[in-house]
């Protein structure tokens, strides 16, 4: 089977940002109070968590600064569902106080964040091991994986806007084929409790100008992900773009994104791979 590369985003961050300031530039402001698909917020709110995403980053990553061991060692988070409650706590948090914030301020200090923690990565060797990316396993990730998910974070946020107020997404196959392709990466994680026979692989086909091809193969008891394989795949899912990244995303239920999918051979095998999440959610 052929390995997958890195998939490699660093010169996307700066246009992505140019694309979402002038989004934010041309809203009115009913525009910016409508709701979106992220319960409770605004497209405004998603801005301004954004904004808070840029600094913890910076702030925890480049200058060194943690808060939550500033003010003592915070309880242990004992399973995924109280991180995940953490997290949605902490930025509910953020956002509550921030919205005293005029969109003007915002939008220049998503400016400077946004330059800056470019330049924080590129300072990173993007092939060293770094953190562990959560939706794709618990070990020690390369810094290209974490910055690709930093990515499609951004990506994601901008999309829930841009729907919100009935404007184009970001669909060009240059800012949306390195999206799924970070996505699919949670392959193996989602499969890591499926038994199956040493040699079996799994075709994940995404249809559309950023999509592509998968394939998930079972060795020495692992489930490896690749781009290639001269195997007949036992269970082959077919699926649009536009599916993919809401499904991955929890933009669309299983049941709900059942109709746009098709799958051929073993089709326990098959739906299990509509389980993927590649978000911490």
């Amino acid at each position: 089977m052929q390995p997958l590369g890195p998939v490699i985003v660093l010169d996307l961050f700066p246009p992505e940002r140019q694309l979402l300031l002038e989004l934010l530039s041309e809203l009115t402001e009913e525009d910016r109070h409508k709701p979106t698909v992220c319960t409770g917020w605004t497209v405004k709110d998603i801005a301004l968590h954004l904004l808070g995403d840029d600094i913890s980053r910076l702030s925890r990553k480049r200058d060194g600064f943690d808060y939550l061991n500033s003010m003592g060692n915070p309880e242990a988070l004992d399973s995924w569902d109280e991180l995940v409650s953490y997290i949605n706590e902490r930025n509910d948090v953020w956002v509550q106080a921030t919205r005293r914030m005029s969109s003007q301020l915002l939008c220049r200090l998503l400016a400077l964040t946004g330059e800056e923690l470019h330049q924080y990565f590129a300072s990173l060797d993007p092939y060293a091991i770094g953190d562990a990316v959560s939706w794709a396993g618990p070990d020690p990730a390369p810094v290209w994986l974490d910055v690709a998910r930093e990515y499609t974070e951004r990506w994601v946020h901008q999309q829930h806007m841009r729907d919100a107020v009935n404007k184009p997404g970001l669909k060009e196959p240059r800012f949306f084929a390195p999206v799924l392709d970070t996505f699919v990466r949670a392959l193996p994680h989602t499969f890591k409790d499926v038994q199956a026979d040493d040699g079996t692989v799994i075709q994940l086909t995404i249809s559309g100008t950023s999509g592509g091809d998968w394939f998930l193969l079972r060795k020495q008891q692992q489930w490896k992900l690749g781009k290639a394989s001269t195997t007949r795949a036992d269970a082959t899912v077919l699926i649009d773009q536009e599916s993919a990244w809401r499904l991955f995303t929890r933009g669309m239920s299983e049941n709900e994104v059942l109709p746009h999918v098709t799958i051929e051979g073993n089709q326990q095998l098959g739906l299990h791979v509509l389980h993927t999440v590649s978000i911490i959610a």
